[in-house]
């Protein structure tokens, strides 16, 4: 499946989005991906926040490109779905939590600390492959190593 999530990173990166996730169903019946808009750079430097969501056009595209390409690569499947990641993205990869900082993140760790293994707070960023979060009045660091799991907190 590594070759599998190779081919669609590079696909739908290559049509100007992000791969956010991919999940296959057992015996990879059911093909999952779920893409955003690629930050683009602010003014002032760095990257900002795409600019709207992805839309119901942008899934169709991917969809329709990413049905072509399992064809010519002989891809077997029964069913395709392509769609946002929702508001409650899930955080994955290093760039993730710098992009997200100032955002509020819940996540579940794959070792506890202490007893605790699910904490929410405000991401700072990263340092030294460790996410920075504000937790309250008080900055914890957590290996991005020990993180399960990890989804922004909507804000309604």
């Amino acid at each position: 499946m590594a070759d599998l999530a190779g081919l669609i990173e590079q696909a739908v990166s290559g049509l100007g989005y992000e791969l956010v996730d991919f999940e296959t169903s057992p015996r990879a019946r059911l093909l999952r991906v779920f893409i955003d808009r690629l930050p683009q750079p602010a003014a002032e430097g760095g990257m900002a926040p795409p600019a709207g969501g992805v839309t119901v056009e942008d899934c169709a595209a991917v969809s329709h490109h990413l049905t072509r390409l399992f064809m010519v690569e002989n891809i077997d499947y029964d069913r395709l779905e392509v769609s946002s990641p929702g508001m409650d993205r899930p955080l994955k990869k290093p760039a993730d939590f710098e992009r997200f900082a100032g955002h509020e993140l819940q996540m579940k760790l794959r070792i506890p600390e202490g007893t605790q293994r699910n904490f929410s707070g405000v991401i700072l960023g990263l340092v030294e492959n460790r996410l920075r979060l504000k937790i309250g009045a008080e900055e914890r660091e957590f290996a991005l190593d020990n993180i399960e799991k990890a989804r922004l907190v909507p804000k309604f």
